[in-house]
């Protein structure tokens, strides 16, 4: 009875965060303009942008299917597959025209696994 309580409880809290505005908003590059608030910046890494400096990395993310761009600054640990040309996902806030990523929350898309599959014929 308790468990079933708390899980009662916990599908309230659920429903009650993701229709009150408690989720990050996902955006583009091409969305970010005039956003202050922290967002989940997706997009592709463009070739020939990445650049490393000890534990910072730079490099420009342009809209999965456009082509405006951001430069991002990232501080910490990347991803084993982060590369130019890998779609990602980031957590951060725009500061002075460039997208700040929050450490730990960067995460890859591996685009085999969201291609279609060939066909054999």
């Amino acid at each position: 009875m308790l468990a079933l309580s708390v899980a009662a409880v916990l599908a309230v809290f659920l429903v009650y965060v993701s229709f009150a505005g408690g989720g990050t908003p996902a955006v583009e590059p091409s969305e970010l303009k005039g956003r202050s608030e922290p967002v989940l910046l997706s997009g592709k890494v463009v070739p020939g942008s990445v650049q490393r400096q000890g534990e910072v990395t730079r490099f420009r993310l342009r809209d999965v299917e456009g082509t405006a761009t951001v430069p991002v600054t990232y501080a910490g640990g990347l991803p084993d597959q982060f590369k130019a040309d890998r779609d990602l996902r980031v957590r951060g806030r725009l500061q002075q025209g460039v997208f700040v990523g929050e450490p730990g929350t960067m995460v890859t898309k591996c685009p085999s696994k969201y291609a279609p599959k060939q066909s054999s014929s």
